[in-house]
């Protein structure tokens, strides 16, 4: 049996490698995403009080600091049993708007544009951003930069730091907003609509355009039929800070809906003993393993999984892109790993849409940023869409606020089984006998796992009791004498 191993992945946030084994034929026999760090971040929340939690956990990720203050501070908003007034929902949510704009146009640019303006199989040292700044021009590339800064500095603005977030407490937020900030603000957000559309027109002259990549994203070895999930509004509306999570099955009909704290009863997590990333899956279904299909209990957490459950999105613009996307692709359910690009740009639209709304809303200024405590400290369970998919903090706590068990379940690791299929159905689809697996072949496995703009630095929380290792003894000449291993 052949062993090709891709270590380590290119493009995305902390470590991973593919291990792929072909058989006799020279098929592929099986595919292993393997995550081999372990940060256990849960750990470290035990012991602190839970309302200094909201600023610890933003260090668990640069990437996507601000969707773990936004699920913190919701859990310690319910261990505390208050209410945010809806000023400081709406800031909160500001804040959250412009932490989606600057993630989503950095993935879209930095890490899957490559493939796609530059071209899957192009030579490495020209697939990434240097690569698609030389096709797009040097303009475009510039205010890629420009807007992404504008979306850090409102974070800073907003939070006192665009990483080491400050602005959630219980109950509310730390400082508000003048009105000559709103005004300010205000023109940032306007501006950052019009990026997302001039974004979602490079999608559709550089992908929608070419029949070679509709066909990728069609009829390429990158489908599969798994259950959704996504956050939505009362209206069933994409919105990422606040709501009920909702999953359907592989048509589209829906398998459950439930508030935060009843996540539990939908959600079971399992480990493997070939990675650090728990495999969460739909309880009432129960594990059938790595398999596709309606009875399958495995489901997408992404941006393509969030439109597949709402009913539409909660903003104009980014509805008729929907709709657009929806009517291209042949209705709903979409099961295409690689339009989760595209779906991604209509979030980066509705980011920029609502964060205007939110601006333009009168009480935005209103001095009254937070509520009263007036509950002893309990549990509780906060939940945010983050932009690589649902994410649960829950808090246990004694009657002092003190936490003693943290659970989080990750966007990555929602996506966890469903990256590992992906993997193996574009290895099988793309290495055959007699085809010479380079390393553009290679990069378009790659693509698989890419769709999911994974995050394994704050995913990775499964210790199997002993660490790993390999020890080799050499001689004087670099020789191996000896080796040691301990799994």
């Amino acid at each position: 049996m052949k062993r090709i191993t891709i270590d380590p992945i290119t493009r995305l946030e902390g470590h991973g490698k593919i291990e792929i084994f072909l058989n006799d034929d020279g098929d592929v026999d099986n595919v292993y995403f393997q995550v081999p760090e372990l940060r256990g971040f849960e750990k470290f929340c035990e012991g602190r009080p839970v309302e200094e939690l909201a600023t610890i956990v933003t260090k668990i990720c640069g990437v996507c600091p601000g969707c773990h203050h936004m699920a913190s501070g919701k859990a310690a908003d319910e261990v505390f049993g208050v209410e945010p007034t809806r000023t400081a929902k709406l800031i909160r949510e500001l804040f959250f708007m412009a932490h989606f704009v600057h993630s989503h146009s950095a993935h879209f640019y930095a890490l899957a544009a490559p493939d796609f303006v530059v071209g899957p199989t192009a030579s490495p040292a020209e697939r990434n951003v240097l690569g698609v700044i030389s096709k797009v021009g040097v303009e475009i590339g510039t205010e890629v930069l420009k807007q992404r800064r504008i979306a850090q500095e409102i974070q800073a603005q907003l939070g006192g730091h665009q990483t080491h977030c400050v602005l959630v407490v219980p109950g509310g937020v730390r400082k508000g907003i003048k009105e000559e900030e709103r005004k300010e603000l205000e023109e940032k957000c306007k501006g950052f609509i019009e990026f997302a559309q001039f974004s979602l027109k490079i999608f559709d002259d550089v992908v929608l355009k070419n029949k070679d990549y509709v066909d990728l994203i069609l009829n390429g070895p990158y489908t599969l039929n798994l259950h959704s999930m996504g956050l939505v509004d009362e209206n069933n509306k994409v919105n990422f800070y606040d709501g009920k999570v909702r999953v359907v099955d592989v048509n589209g009909k829906e398998h459950c809906k439930y508030a935060p704290n009843d996540y539990r009863e939908w959600i079971e997590e399992r480990v493997e003993p070939w990675s650090y990333l728990k495999f969460p899956y739909l309880k009432k279904i129960g594990w059938k393993g790595f398999v596709d299909g309606n009875d399958s209990s495995v489901y997408h957490a992404t941006p393509l999984s969030r439109l597949n459950v709402a009913d539409g999105m909660a903003t104009p613009l980014a509805q008729e892109h929907y709709e657009k996307m929806y009517a291209t692709l042949g209705g709903k359910p979409v099961h295409a790993t690689l339009a989760m690009h595209w779906a991604r740009l209509i979030e980066l639209l509705y980011s920029a849409e609502r964060a205007l709304e939110l601006i333009q809303d009168e009480e935005i200024t209103s001095p009254n940023i937070r509520a009263k405590i007036e509950k002893k400290p309990t549990e509780g369970v906060g939940i945010v869409e983050a932009q690589r998919g649902t994410l649960t903090h829950h808090y246990w706590t004694d009657e002092n606020g003190i936490v003693t068990k943290a659970n989080i379940v990750v966007g990555t690791t929602n996506n966890n089984a469903a990256i590992c299929m992906s993997l193996k159905k574009a290895a099988q689809g793309l290495i055959k006998k007699g085809v010479d697996v380079n390393e553009g072949i290679l990069n378009m496995i790659e693509m698989a796992f890419r769709a999911y703009d994974p995050c394994f630095s704050c995913a990775t929380h499964r210790l199997p009791g002993t660490m790993p290792m390999i020890v080799n003894i050499n001689d004087k000449d670099g020789n191996v004498m000896q080796t040691v291993k301990r799994d």
